[in-house]
């Protein structure tokens, strides 16, 4: 039976039914890989699965990764645990994609809302390929050829000693990406850069630098080529981290809000 796709707006995320994250393979999984292509970003509700379960979901895109900063989930290490409380608050409110400093990124990550705040706590997402779209011919042709390097120390090194950081830099070194990348499998153009990871773009200087990642970030900021979604207990979320970018927002405090990820390897950007 062919799955229902609701598109949240004409060209980015949509809500889906007729799936059991349980058990998905064959025709479904394949509806499900084209869904996720054409929309970039797939809400999936009311999936009472185990955290095996989301993992095996996970490994039916791909090898999924172990990330060296963030909290695993105990007894997973696959799986990444996101947990602000009223002691400890954190979101991820900033416009970026996952792990970019990484020579491979992440192709795509799913989440899941474990604890859901009774406001707040959405995450926005933002369509790269439309926002790369809407720039004009004269900053297409500025930032077409660009490369950026991406740095894990610019936000995760600010949590580790001299020694623990330069240990890290040896196992990931910064990375080299084109400042606009091509989708694998759609080829898309889609900006690639953000102020989380992006140290400076090659050949450029630090002013330079900051003009073209703060213009490209106001491109992404544009409502137009957004979606937001609000979280339910075992709703979850999976986006392509190839094509959008993503902003947690910090409005629920001091509720708490608990959400866990597995990520799916991808490849070098070109």
């Amino acid at each position: 039976m062919a799955i229902e796709v609701r598109p949240i707006t004409a060209t980015l995320g949509a809500e889906i039914s007729g799936v059991d994250m349980a058990d998905v393979s064959g025709e479904t999984l394949e509806q499900l890989r084209k869904a996720w292509l054409d929309h970039k970003v797939l809400v999936l509700s009311d999936q009472h699965i185990s955290v095996e379960e989301h993992i095996a979901f996970g490994r039916r895109f791909g090898d999924l990764e172990v990330h060296p900063f963030a909290v695993g989930k105990k007894g997973y290490p696959e799986v990444v645990k996101i947990k602000s409380t009223a002691e400890y608050q954190y979101a991820a409110n900033n416009w970026h994609s996952d792990v970019t400093w990484r020579a491979e990124p992440s192709m795509g990550s799913i989440l899941r809302g474990v604890v859901i705040p009774p406001a707040g706590g959405d995450t926005c997402f933002a369509d790269t390929g439309a926002a790369y779209q809407r720039l004009s011919q004269e900053w297409k042709d500025r930032v077409d050829p660009l490369f950026a390097i991406h740095d894990f120390s610019m936000t995760f090194g600010q949590r580790l000693s001299d020694e623990e950081r330069a240990e890290k830099q040896a196992l990931y070194p910064p990375a080299r990406h084109p400042v606009i990348r091509t989708h694998p499998e759609t080829g898309q153009r889609t900006i690639y850069t953000n102020r989380s990871f992006v140290r400076e773009i090659e050949g450029c200087t630090p002013e330079e630098s900051a003009e073209i990642v703060g213009h490209l970030e106001r491109q992404i900021m544009n409502p137009s080529v957004q979606c937001r979604i609000r979280w339910g207990v075992d709703t979850f979320v999976m986006w392509d981290n190839r094509a959008v970018q993503h902003f947690a927002t910090d409005d629920f405090w001091p509720e708490t809000r608990h959400v866990e990820r597995v990520t799916v390897v991808g490849d070098a950007p070109f």
